[in-house]
């Protein structure tokens, strides 16, 4: 029986795509450089927002850390101010968390976003849900997928491996679960593709929130 489940935020939990967009164009235009789609912070997303700047900046500024840094800087300051204009819970999202409150099964968040930014918009879109831990990255929290913020959240809530569903929608998710050995769940509503989360070694896919009671 399933007694926790943890999932990722950014394209599992939250549609965020469009503020991230938004506030990673309005620092690159600031500085005149070239600007992103949507679709194309599909693939910039998933690994921390250090990567992303990165990989959203003209290739020759890429490696200059400090550079990076102060953009990475002036992110943040312009993300935090816009959080809550198109971030959004994806459908079925909210119900299953409550029914999953009702029902006694723990949840967690384990998110890539640094832990301001978690705390910010879990408070915001989900006042209402009780969360056994919400963990994101920082000073002593690598991102995954290096299973840390896993490892925290299971001593947090000590359970067997086997009583836990990783739920996420990137290949970094499933190679975080892998890495913590947990069974891995790829979610078809984010980011990514089902054929990334396969072969990255998703062992159940689900297109509609509901569809995880099958596996609990």
């Amino acid at each position: 029986m399933t007694k926790l489940i943890i999932f990722d935020l950014d394209g599992t939990l939250l549609n965020t795509i469009g503020d991230l967009t938004n506030a990673s164009n309005y620092v690159l235009q600031q500085h005149g450089f070239p600007l992103h789609t949507h679709d194309e912070y599909r693939y910039f997303i998933g690994s921390g927002i250090r990567r992303l700047i990165r990989l959203a900046l003209p290739e020759e500024y890429r490696a200059d850390d400090a550079f990076c840094k102060q953009i990475l800087d002036e992110f943040i300051i312009r993300y935090n101010g816009h959080l809550h204009e198109e971030t959004c819970p994806y459908d079925g999202i909210i119900p299953l968390l409550k029914n999953l409150n009702d029902k006694g099964i723990n949840i967690a968040v384990a998110s890539n976003k640094y832990q301001e930014g978690v705390d910010a918009v879990v408070n915001f879109y989900f006042p209402d849900i009780k969360f056994v831990a919400t963990i994101g990255t920082g000073p002593e929290v690598p991102t995954k997928p290096d299973p840390t913020i896993v490892n925290k959240i299971i001593e947090i809530c000590p359970v067997e491996k086997n009583e836990i569903l990783y739920l996420g929608d990137s290949n970094v998710d499933m190679v975080t679960a892998k890495n913590a050995g947990l069974t891995a769940i790829g979610v078809l509503w984010g980011f990514r593709t089902k054929k990334e989360l396969i072969e990255s070694g998703a062992d159940i896919t689900i297109e509609k929130p509901e569809e995880i009671w099958s596996y609990i």
